[in-house]
């Protein structure tokens, strides 16, 4: 039996869908949803709750020519299958394959590249003012979730709508939740909104009555004007976006086809305005334990459909560096009572959720707000407390401005535990935290630091919160936490550690990259070429003199960091020896290059770019031998 989804191979084709079998769809939607994570992982409450939502949108809209910008993205996948790519999805997330954000390289239906939160409006924004610009007609809609409206930018874009009066559609897809349920005002707002049914039943009469109050005379017509408005607050709903210059529509059920469809389309007719409409929908909606444990099925590896048990959870739990920050968390937090924990909207991702429920008044989850985040910990700092702020690599880049300005400039003592740095994996290239190492290294006052292990972080963690007063930041890697078996020399401020020694070949590793570098000594070993490993340890300062006096000893120097090469780890140490004036037969720089890194698994990148101990040993050895 033919299914439904055969019939769609193009973009658009879901406009020669007769409506009677749009149920259909949505269902072999979501079984192909959930088939395919199933077995690729990857995002899937987010998708199943915008089944009918995506559906809408494409009924409303003409791919390519129209325009529509994903916030985040990671909830494209039923766009990408409504634009002829269902057969290819079995590939989603895997090196070579379907992206699980939208990739305008991809596909042209896929108006714009994105993956941080926040950002849908102003680009589409963007897109609406070059249409008007260019006299051309093409719709152009963003699509933006409840928990990204804790974002900053989301309403400096809003502002700037409202005062360009062009055409735009925002759609505001609620479903209560960011990854972790939202927090703050925003989404007090909307609960009162989603709750007060009575409301939306009374919009349009309540819109017609006031309309129908005569203005007698113009000296009373102001007074009246301010009368509307005010019965207007009492009785509808979205006035803080009226307020704001939006027209407001909704809120609408987010499964209800038709309801979506006619709302898009009256809000896309509507001239030289941005106007927002409000969609309620559910995340994990048609999947059990998605719909259960939306959280969990946010973003998730490989899993069991029958159970909804994720591949390996039965497995014996080493732990993660994640996990090792979190219990290191919670003991500090029992002896500093000065310790505050601030996390931007993923408490279970960075490992803080023992610590929240511990301590729960002094654990902040701030929503998608990396910049507040780190203001916030500041004025915390500057009062005297010891703000540890735990955000992924590639989110804290966000708050770049304010690490400058508002914690380096004053010198406070914030921790930053910067988590997933180096390459992360599957979500590709904009989650892959590459540029850690020189965006932190360029800050005035910020001390880097960078563990070998779970073990060492532990350690650093110690070292930061008791012997320093100005910023650091730690960045450690995700997945298991590594272990060495020989004991560490106890971490000194700027100090390297030397862990093997030679004469012949230096490498001086940073972090995750230690335990290939040792790899790569013994393998030298066999050949009878002796090298000295060095764990930096710190980044910066790292430990000039030792570099100095080992430098020296060596033929070969080489660096290794699991970051972009421009203004990483290796041009520092490069630039610091052509100062010195010291010169070696050959220094080898191993890093990412300086590009955006796709999707794949971990091991796959890390072969593909020369990371692995594999690739590593034979440039060590090439450039030994080119020494001779």
């Amino acid at each position: 039996m033919e299914r439904i989804l055969d019939r769609i191979n193009y973009p658009n084709d879901i406009k020669n869908i007769d409506p009677s079998e749009y149920k259909a769809l949505a269902k072999e939607i979501r079984r192909k949803l959930v088939r395919t994570v199933s077995e690729t992982g990857g995002h899937l409450a987010s998708n199943l709750g915008v089944v009918e939502l995506t559906m809408a949108l494409h009924l409303c809209l003409t791919f390519p020519e129209d325009k529509l910008v994903w916030d985040v993205g990671h909830q494209s996948y039923v766009h990408k299958i409504l634009t002829g790519r269902a057969d290819a999805l079995w590939t989603l997330r895997q090196m070579g394959g379907v992206s699980g954000f939208p990739s305008v390289a991809e596909d042209a239906s896929d108006s714009f590249d994105t993956g941080h939160s926040s950002t849908s409006i102003s680009a589409a924004l963007g897109f609406a003012k070059a249409r008007d610009l260019k006299g051309t007609d093409e719709k152009v809609f963003a699509v933006i979730g409840d928990g990204a409206l804790s974002g900053g930018m989301a309403y400096e874009a809003m502002n700037n709508a409202a005062a360009l009066g062009t055409s735009l559609v925002i759609v505001l897809n609620d479903n209560k939740m960011s990854i972790a349920q939202n927090v703050g005002g925003m989404s007090n707002y909307l609960a009162k909104i989603r709750t007060n049914t009575k409301y939306r039943d009374l919009k349009l009469s309540v819109e017609d009555a006031l309309d129908k109050i005569p203005v007698i005379g113009d000296p009373i017509a102001g007074q009246m004007r301010k009368a509307k408005d005010s019965l207007k607050r009492l009785f509808l709903t979205g006035m803080l976006f009226e307020d704001m210059g939006l027209t407001y529509i909704g809120p609408i059920n987010g499964h209800n086809i038709a309801e979506m469809r006619e709302a898009f389309e009256t809000a896309a007719s509507l001239k030289n305005e941005a106007v927002l409409v409000h969609v309620i929908t559910q995340k994990g909606k048609g999947y059990r334990p998605a719909m259960e444990n939306p959280e969990l099925f946010h973003g998730i590896a490989k899993f069991d459909i029958k159970t909804g048990i994720p591949e390996g959870s039965e497995a014996v739990h080493t732990d993660t560096y994640t996990d090792v920050f979190g219990k290191w968390l919670v003991r500090a937090g029992e002896d500093h009572p000065e310790i505050v924990s601030i996390c931007a909207a993923m408490p279970e991702g960075t490992g803080v959720v023992d610590f929240m429920e511990k301590y729960p008044d002094r654990a902040y989850d701030v929503g998608i707000a990396e910049e507040h985040a780190v203001t916030f910990a500041a004025g915390l700092a500057a009062s005297g407390f010891r703000p540890i702020v735990s955000i992924y690599s590639t989110f804290l880049q966000r708050a770049y401005d304010q690490m400058i300005h508002d914690v380096s400039l004053n010198s406070l003592p914030v921790i930053f535990a910067v988590d997933r740095s180096g390459i992360t994996g599957r979500d590709g290239r904009t989650h892959q935290g590459l540029y850690d190492i020189a965006y932190l290294s360029s800050i005035p006052g910020m001390t880097v630091m960078a563990p070998k292990d779970g073990a060492e972080l532990s350690e650093m963690l110690d070292f930061a919160l008791s012997e320093m007063d100005s910023p650091v930041a730690i960045r450690y890697p995700r997945g298991e936490a590594c272990a060495f078996e020989t004991d560490s020399v106890e971490v000194e401020y700027g100090k390297a550690e030397v862990i093997k020694e030679g004469k012949e070949v230096l490498i001086l590793a940073v972090g995750e990259m230690v335990k290939p570098a040792v790899e790569v000594a013994l393998k030298l070993d066999e050949k009878k070429i002796r090298a000295t490993v060095v764990n930096m340890r710190f980044i910066k300062p790292f430990d000039e003199s030792l570099v100095k006096e080992l430098t020296l000893k060596h033929r070969v120097v080489v660096t290794i960091e699991d970051g972009t090469t421009r203004g990483g780890f290796g041009e520092q140490v490069g630039a610091f020896l052509t100062a010195e004036k010291i010169s070696v037969k050959s220094f080898v720089n191993i890093a990412l290059p300086d590009a955006f890194i796709e999707h794949g698994s971990r091991d796959e990148l890390f072969e593909k770019y020369g990371l692995d101990t594999s690739s590593i040993f034979d440039r060590v050895l090439d450039a030994y031998l080119k020494s001779k």
